[in-house]
């Protein structure tokens, strides 16, 4: 028995060896073979891998005037599995980088916590101290052989050529966390477009980035390149990009509106481009760059007037009188009137809605447009809506408001411009049938019930964005371009068709060239720039009414169309009209020649209190 229990244990011995030296083998092709990591941390040991960044692309105007360019700036970064106490300096680099050893000791703090810098490894470059100019790094520069594991990076920040086009232009800031989740181009400390054009084609204008590997010794010192650089790649520059806006005109807009809360949009008609976008107020966009963003940023958050609301694309407004042109079009376009249709007004006396000129009695559809006439609209409206009746016809009614309401529509209102690269839209809003039934009931309401819609009051609201994209559809006789900025852009190529023929506009176009003769805006017309507009003022509840306009010029072959908004500043015809006919002026011609109007209105300060003058 004995010697039976030997010999079965020698094969059980035998046996857990053999277990043993599989595993063992197993074990090995797992970690050489199959898994890749044991040898990418032995190749990292003996690698150090310098990020390359890639200078990014450069930003022009319509005309190839440089807006946007770069500056260097540097960086301090570490890699602390190389920083030992026993050579390193602090007080010396402390003293060379102008830090005290509190500061120092934070900053490492925080650079090391993994909470606050996910990325943090002890054995690749980290970010220490990031933005600082030639003069703050020169002395580190000259003793940096004293700091082991300190490398300098020159990285280029946004450099503004001129302090304009804030809002179009967006900014440049430093990636978070899902960021870099979502892309994994980024790491930590990288920078991105945040906002604007920046962001909309960040891609397009950070480039790629480029590496280069040093071989390490035992003790971590640079050796020299890593297999004759064979593994470096050059970083590849962004890619140029050239806007659609005009600088000159920009400047103009944005001088017009100091002092202002409101908007300025101008397309040109043809193409969809957009020449100038202006929300003000707005800043110098060189506030958010470099160390002072974050502190600039801050104080732009908090100001009461909002300036980081692109209010061209964001604010919206009823638009009052300028919203008439779209009704005369979607009465001719109906059957409701022909251009020589005429209806009475009573002046203050009319009703339900008082008409707020003083002019002849009846007036037909280009005297409607000319003298703005509220009752003109009102009665348009009414009969376009219940031409078949009310009482034994509601459903009818309620056609006839749908099909006026596809109509708007189609004209770009009350929804975001799909396809464009605009950033942040708000929608704008144009009732349904469905919004009023809930309001009122199935039968509880009527064209008078709404009469406020039929000179642009009431439940309607818009973006000066669609307001002037409206009016280049306009000029366009029924076809638009979704406006954009990019001028190379094949979005010139998708032509939207609005549901009114061709053959109405031309009514409508002699109505808002008499605006600028013989109407509200006869006092800053240029004949021989043949614009057309129409003013309008919309009710404000919580102060002084806005002042809105909407133009284009010329009349026979439209270059540009503007939508302006000035919040709280009473009559359109007071600043609104003013100020679009001057931008209007400097882009056709290329300088203002009236002096004393453009400095009257770009020296006005109506952003603390409303201006109500008599049109």
């Amino acid at each position: 028995m004995i010697n039976d229990n030997l010999y079965r244990r020698k094969y059980l011995i035998g046996g857990i060896a053999v277990v043993v030296v599989l595993t063992y083998i197993v074990r090995l092709f797992f970690l050489q073979i199959i898994d890749q990591s044991t040898q990418e941390k032995a190749e990292n040991n003996a690698q150090l891998r310098q990020t390359l960044y890639p200078s990014r692309g450069l930003i022009y105007d319509r005309n190839g005037e440089l807006l946007v360019a770069n500056q260097p700036i540097y960086e301090v970064t570490m890699i602390v599995r190389e920083m030992t106490k026993q050579y390193f300096d602090t007080i010396g680099f402390c003293e060379a980088l102008n830090l005290s050893i509190d500061q120092f000791e934070e900053q490492m703090q925080t650079m090391t916590n993994p909470r606050k810098n996910r990325g943090f490894s002890r054995y690749t470059p980290q970010i220490f101290m990031q933005n600082l100019s030639q003069e703050e790094i020169a002395q580190l520069q000259q003793e940096k052989y004293k700091y082991p594991g300190i490398d300098i990076r020159i990285r280029t920040l946004r450099d503004y050529v001129y302090p304009i086009a804030s809002h179009i232009l967006g900014s440049v800031g430093e990636v978070n966390y899902h960021d870099i989740e979502r892309d994994k181009y980024y790491s930590a400390g990288d920078y991105s477009g945040r906002d604007g054009i920046e962001r909309t084609y960040e891609k397009e204008l950070r480039g790629k980035k480029g590496v280069e590997v040093f071989m390490r010794d035992s003790r971590g010192r640079i050796q020299g390149t890593y297999q004759q650089g064979q593994l470096n790649q050059a970083a590849e520059s962004g890619s140029d990009l050239y806007l659609s806006i005009d600088r000159a005109t920009q400047q103009v807009a944005e001088q017009l509106m100091q002092n202002k809360i409101g908007s300025i949009v101008a397309i040109e008609p043809a193409t969809g481009e957009i020449l100038t976008m202006v929300s003000a107020p707005n800043w110098d966009p060189k506030k958010l760059v470099g160390k002072a963003r974050s502190q600039n940023y801050q104080d732009l958050l908090k100001d009461p007037h909002k300036p980081l609301m692109n209010r061209a694309t964001q604010a919206q407004y009823a638009p009052g009188s300028t919203f008439k042109i779209l009704q005369a079009l979607i009465a001719l376009q109906e059957k409701c009137i022909v251009p020589s249709t005429q209806y009475p007004c009573n002046g203050q006396s009319s009703a339900p809605i008082k008409c707020t000129h003083n002019h002849g009695s009846p007036v037909d559809l280009e005297e409607g447009i000319e003298q703005s006439c509220n009752p003109y609209f009102w009665a348009l409206f009414r009969d376009m809506l219940q031409r078949d009746g009310y009482m034994d016809g509601h459903l009818l009614f309620k056609q006839h408001y749908s099909e006026w309401r596809d109509i708007v529509v189609s004209f770009g209102l009350g929804e975001r411009l799909s396809g464009t690269d605009v950033y942040e839209q708000a929608r704008g809003y144009i009732p349904t049938v469905e919004f009023y039934n809930k309001i009122y009931g199935q039968r509880g309401w009527k064209a008078i019930t709404i009469r406020s819609l039929s000179i642009g009051q009431g439940e309607i609201l818009v973006t000066p964005l669609q307001l002037a994209n409206q009016v280049a559809a306009i000029a366009n006789k029924g076809q638009y371009i979704t406006p954009h900025f990019n001028k190379n852009d094949s979005m010139k190529l998708e032509v939207h068709t609005t549901l009114v023929d061709e053959k109405h506009f031309d009514v409508v176009h002699r109505g808002m060239a008499r605006v600028m003769t013989e109407g509200t805006g006869r006092w800053y017309n240029i004949p021989e720039l043949q614009m057309c507009g129409k003013t309008g003022t919309v009710q404000n509840p919580h102060g002084e009414d806005h002042a809105l306009f909407i133009g284009f010029a010329p009349m026979d072959n439209p270059q540009i169309a503007v939508a302006v908004a000035v919040e709280n500043a009473g009559f359109g015809a007071t600043w609104a009209c003013p100020i679009a006919t001057l931008v209007m002026e400097q882009y056709l011609t290329g300088e203002i020649k009236r002096k004393s109007l453009y400095d009257r209105m770009a020296t006005a300060n109506l952003i603390n209190m409303g201006v109500k003058d008599e049109e």
